[in-house]
């Protein structure tokens, strides 16, 4: 089983990119599991096409234990299984509990042992890098981390606070740093800052995507471009992002 957390400041195009490498691992057969640790809770709906889905922090909330791991875990496109943490009502707690309460109890109710995911992928907001944002870094959970970025200023100090982050967890098991993917914004000199962003942080970029009309064309559909636009270059660009990822994982797909 191999664990991903992607993490990018919000807004970046992360959950669009993650649901879409999803989509492409398991178009060749992969079994998935996407966990969506914002407290938007809007990670996998372009997968599951569902109005919404209870989160975990939800379910602990409400009924405590007395619920099943099919509750948490709904299938989407291609049987990726699509699991939402949550976060608690705006002003009233920590947002990173709802990352701790969902990767507690998916362990406890033995989700990796059930479905035996080939890739995990933890969607992770990266504006904040602390607490329960952190936790998909620790040790037992995430293997590599990669970063999304654009050449924005924003999201480039979001970036390198992120890979910070994890500099500072090595040596303690938790999981390295897997690469850069750039998900372009047409910023003028945005490939030179972020491979000067990637240089800074001993890192480099895996991957592009191209900034395309696609993308929002099959979000207005509530679909990956996998799914929505197959045959699409943006959906070509998915595949070989998907394919140097697990690359990097010493995995040919």
């Amino acid at each position: 089983m191999i664990k991903l957390a992607i993490y990018g400041k919000g807004g970046i195009g992360k959950s669009t990119t993650v649901s879409n490498l999803a989509a492409a691992l398991a178009e060749k057969g992969l079994k998935v599991m996407q966990i969506g640790c914002d407290p938007k809770a809007d990670s996998t709906g372009s997968l599951h096409h569902l109005d919404r889905v209870d989160t975990v922090l939800e379910l602990v909330k409400e009924r405590k234990n007395d619920f099943e791991l099919e509750d948490m875990v709904h299938e989407g496109y291609k049987g990726v299984l699509c699991v939402e943490a949550g976060g608690p009502t705006p002003g009233m707690g920590c947002a990173g509990r709802g990352i701790i309460a969902a990767l507690e109890k998916l362990a406890e109710k033995g989700a990796y042992e059930k479905y035996k995911p080939d890739v995990v992928f933890y969607d992770v907001l990266g504006d904040v890098v602390c607490g329960g944002f952190s936790m998909p870094m620790r040790g037992g959970y995430a293997d590599k981390v990669f970063i999304i970025t654009s050449g924005e200023n924003m999201a480039i100090h979001a970036a390198a606070n992120i890979a910070m982050a994890v500099e500072n967890f090595k040596g303690r098991g938790y999981a390295q740093l897997g690469g850069i993917i750039l998900n372009c914004r047409d910023v003028k000199n945005e490939a030179e800052k972020v491979e000067e962003l990637a240089e800074d942080i001993n890192s480099k970029i895996v991957g592009r995507l191209s900034r395309s009309e696609t993308v929002q064309a099959a979000e207005d559909l509530n679909m990956t471009v996998l799914e929505a636009f197959p045959d699409s270059e943006m959906a070509g660009e998915y595949r070989l992002l998907a394919t140097k990822i697990m690359a990097e994982c010493g995995v040919e797909i």
